[in-house]
């Protein structure tokens, strides 16, 4: 079956062979426009003094390993989910609980605020992404509204709403990413690109916003373009599962964390990675990340239970976060930059000031 389209004289050696070199040529005209490293380019900035934040708030509920947490865009009320089963609207400042919903199925890998405030959407291993609207009404059952939008042929490991609630961006085990329409439930594009599990995606900042970003098990941060379906950009510099990647907060760049201990930083613009952040100290995986608003700090959170501050331009560690007791499944930087939330397998969220 594989060999059927190969022409006279073509082996699967001799491709594979060919496809090999056209990669490195690539790497070598990459290398040739390559003249300066960050690091150098940032010497002469001001370095950062160590961080004076700590745990302003412990968001404790969830029953089990939290997996995932959102920020609504009012900048207080946060959603979580955890491998119970269970997805949590929270108010930043007071730490009560606005609404629960039990899904059902355990390890709600997924979930995320919509624009508006109105809506949560989540997943997990139940393969489907569902839609929640939310009212004011404290005593409103909120599984009964509950709308099934995205279907995919394994789990769901990340979801996003695009710049409406209309919207929503999935990625999955299935090796591919795939936009739906929230009323209909129909699948609007599908991306196709990854030969492993997708397991983190991230969407441009920006008002258009018409590409987002992807990391999996093939150790490959793919960029891609809503529009047309098309992988526009690839990265392959990790040497294990890519976690998570994330945005730079004016969309020229993005970082991504992996389970090699590292995080790397790559620049669209130019075309290749720019910094990388690790320590020989570091030995365990880094499993996500998130940028300060202005784009100078890098939190990752680790499974060794700690989140590390990176100075994003001269690739030193600011400083590290201790309070865990388990790995750190998710850190968020809040909408307005003023506070930082890290989910973890403690079952816990925090809320760092």
């Amino acid at each position: 079956m594989a060999c059927q389209g190969l022409q006279k004289g073509e082996t699967l050696a001799s491709l594979s062979r060919e496809s090999d070199n056209l990669k490195k040529k690539l790497e070598e005209e990459r290398a040739k426009l390559n003249d300066v490293e960050l690091h150098q380019v940032a010497e002469k900035t001001e370095v950062l003094n160590a961080l004076t934040i700590k745990t302003r708030r412990v968001l404790k509920g969830h029953g089990n390993k939290v997996l995932c947490m959102d920020w609504c865009q009012d900048k207080r009320r946060l959603v979580s989910s955890s491998q119970d089963g269970k997805v949590i609207v929270w108010d930043g400042f007071t730490l009560n609980k606005e609404h629960g919903v039990a899904l059902p199925c355990t390890w709600v890998m997924a979930c995320a605020y919509a624009p508006s405030g109105c809506a949560i959407a989540c997943g997990g291993l139940d393969n489907k992404c569902s839609v929640f609207p939310l009212s004011l009404d404290p005593n409103e059952n909120l599984a009964a509204k509950k709308k099934s939008v995205a279907m995919h042929t394994n789990y769901i490991s990340g979801c996003t709403f695009t710049n409406s609630d209309m919207q929503l961006l999935t990625s999955s085990g299935d090796g591919t990413c795939a936009l739906w329409d929230v009323e209909s439930g129909q699948l609007l594009q599908s991306f196709h690109g990854h030969t492993a599990d997708v397991l983190s995606l991230d969407l441009a900042p920006s008002e258009t916003g018409n590409t987002f970003v992807s990391g999996g098990c093939d150790k490959k941060a793919n960029v891609w373009d809503m529009r047309s379906g098309q992988n526009i950009q690839s990265f392959e510099s990790h040497d294990s599962d890519i976690n998570c990647v994330k945005y730079y907060p004016s969309g020229d760049a993005f970082a991504s964390a992996s389970d090699d201990s590292t995080c790397r930083f790559y620049d669209l613009r130019a075309d290749r990675e720019v910094a990388i952040y690790q320590k020989d100290s570091i030995i365990f995986g880094a499993s996500t990340v998130d940028f300060s608003l202005s784009g100078r700090l890098l939190f990752a959170g680790y499974n060794d239970y700690t989140i590390n501050a990176w100075d994003v331009l001269k690739g030193t560690r600011v400083s590290i976060l201790f309070g865990h007791e388990n790995r750190i499944s998710r850190v968020r930087v809040s909408p307005d930059g003023t506070a930082l939330c890290s989910a973890s397998w403690d079952n816990t969220l925090r809320i760092w000031a």
